[in-house]
């Protein structure tokens, strides 16, 4: 994600804690060789849920995602930052972040 000071955008309320990159962006997605064009993959397994945070119209322009603690857990692969970053995500707030999804 690029650096920046400020940033004004929708929160989007993640109620979940321990996060882990095979849920940010499940591996079957990892064979793509381009770096963009992974939105779709973002959070796919609870996208279907119309309860998800993602599926209510609040939210759907949301810049900022709000996370629970352990975000970025498991396996390192970039591919679930670049997730967050198609979907539309510009911060990523979380009380604690893994040790491999710091950046």
């Amino acid at each position: 994600m690029e650096k920046f000071s400020t940033h004004t955008g929708v929160g989007v309320p993640l109620r979940r804690s321990n996060v882990d990159t095979d849920q940010i962006i499940p591996a079957v997605y990892l064979k793509r060789i381009t770096r963009t064009g992974f939105e779709d993959a973002l959070f796919s397994a609870w996208r279907n849920d119309p309860g998800f945070v993602l599926n209510q119209d609040a939210y759907r322009n949301g810049s900022v995602l709000v996370a629970g603690a352990d975000f970025g857990t498991g396996s390192s692969r970039e591919h679930a930052v670049w997730a967050l970053k198609d979907y539309g995500f510009r911060v990523v707030l979380s009380p604690r972040f893994a040790d491999i999804f710091r950046g």
